[in-house]
């Protein structure tokens, strides 16, 4: 058997060098503990999960700024359409606003009147009363005095009348406490209780307002 070579031998023991190196590291390797090995696993799978996904990406979400359409403009004519709508609106508003500001006013205006011309009814009543006490105590007298009494009376009571003005004299009604104004009680033969015997001054109404109550005297 022929001896080798020094060299021969140098080479044989790089060889054996190498091999001996390199067992050991893949016996470590094929060695490695169970839990080393999940973890690689963990790690590895959400990166290959999300490679597919972005190759799975659909073409129309990669695609660049610059190819997507822009949002539409708005149209000018529904927008002039729109505020024209909205001042109409506001304009209807306003004319139903005035319309009932105008009826209010009206009746304000209505009942400031009617209060007015109340309240001058009231201040002429005296003068009605004295003049009709004034012809009574003339009695029947045909004197030129008398006759002008008269007279200025009767036009009074027409100007009220004419303004819807009614005297109330309730001699043997019944006692209306609305309209009437008991000064005292008497009793009366044959006379129910709570009827009218006298009226000691004449009552007026006016439309539904009673400016006056009648003061009368009542049976017990």
């Amino acid at each position: 058997m022929t001896r080798p070579t020094p060299k021969e031998e140098a080479v044989r023991e790089q060889l054996r060098d190498r091999d001996g190196a390199s067992a050991p590291e893949e016996a470590g390797a094929l060695e490695r503990p169970p839990e080393e090995a999940a973890d690689e696993a963990a790690v590895a799978e959400p990166e290959a999960v999300a490679e597919r996904e972005q190759e799975e990406e659909p073409e129309s979400e990669r695609k660049p700024e610059s190819e997507r359409k822009p949002e539409p403009e708005p149209d000018p004519l529904a927008k002039a359409e729109a505020e024209r709508d909205d001042y109409l609106e506001l304009a209807r508003r306003t004319q139903a606003d005035f319309e009932n500001y105008r009826k209010r006013a009206v009746k304000e205006m209505a009942a400031a009147g009617a209060r007015a011309k109340v309240g001058l009814v009231r201040d002429l009543l005296p003068v009605v009363d004295n003049l009709e006490r004034a012809l009574e105590s003339a009695e029947d007298s045909d004197s030129g005095l008398a006759k002008g009494v008269r007279l200025v009376l009767s036009e009074l009571q027409g100007v009220l009348a004419r303004e819807g003005v009614e005297a109330l004299e309730p001699a043997g009604e019944s006692f209306d406490p609305t309209v009437h104004e008991a000064l005292s009680t008497r009793a009366e033969d044959g006379a129910e209780p709570g009827v009218v015997l006298d009226v000691v001054e004449k009552g007026y109404r006016m439309s539904d307002t009673v400016i006056r109550p009648a003061r009368v005297v009542v049976s017990a």
